[in-house]
């Protein structure tokens, strides 16, 4: 009798703890997409954005290890992406793939439904779906509070293992995001630089095929 009266009284403490736990969970999660919401809200505010980057991609089993720098310029769904010697402009309707090194330009269409990837125009804002959204560490880089945030993809079949965003408190900007994939491939995006409502040429996000004349030209569309 007396075990089973010790049972019982320690028995709502366990269910108090159990529940204090989701509760915390749920609250953290809640903090979580908030502060994602506020950095959507003040990205979507800008007429443009300017962005240099370093790009690093490892994978320690396969014992491969990358790293460079980039740049992209963002206006909503537009983008110019130049990355490792070759550049990518989106115009809106279409990809244009331009290697200088081998003189060639891949035409393509974009099809949103059918993109699962995190491009340059999604970047800030592709957490907004198909992602859970956890609460994780804070870091001080340099004097700057880094808040991170650990997405993980609600599709159990996605390449993708999980993604999390390094959030700069102060200012709701990306410092940074790292992703790391099933196989173990791990990519890190850092930004340097950080410019917005820059005075960007009129014509810089369409593609003139005449200033690539002695391109091969491959249309994939």
């Amino acid at each position: 009798m007396i075990n089973k009266k010790i049972k019982m009284k320690k028995f709502p403490l366990f269910i108090i703890a159990v529940m204090s736990v989701f509760v915390m969970n749920a609250q953290n999660g809640d903090k979580a997409k908030n502060l994602l919401k506020e950095v959507s809200s003040k990205v979507k505010a800008y007429d443009n954005m300017v962005i240099d980057f370093k790009y690093t991609l490892e994978n320690l089993t396969e014992k491969v290890s990358q790293e460079t720098r980039g740049d992209v310029s963002i206006n909503g769904d537009k983008y110019v992406l130049n990355l490792m010697g070759t550049t990518q402009l989106f115009d809106g309707k279409k990809i244009y793939t331009i290697i200088p090194e081998d003189q060639e330009i891949n035409i393509s269409n974009y099809v949103e439904e059918d993109d699962n990837s995190i491009t340059p125009s999604k970047m800030f804002t592709f957490y907004e779906e198909g992602y859970t959204y956890k609460w994780d560490i804070t870091q001080d880089v340099k004097g700057r509070k880094i808040q991170y945030i650990k997405l993980t993809p609600i599709d159990s079949k996605a390449d993708v293992k999980n993604i999390l965003l390094g959030i700069d408190t102060q200012t709701k900007h990306i410092y940074n995001l790292i992703q790391t994939q099933d196989n173990g491939t791990k990519i890190t995006i850092t930004v340097k630089s950080f410019k917005t409502n820059q005075p960007l040429a009129k014509n810089l996000f369409t593609f003139s095929e005449s200033r690539y004349k002695d391109f091969y030209i491959n249309r994939l569309d």
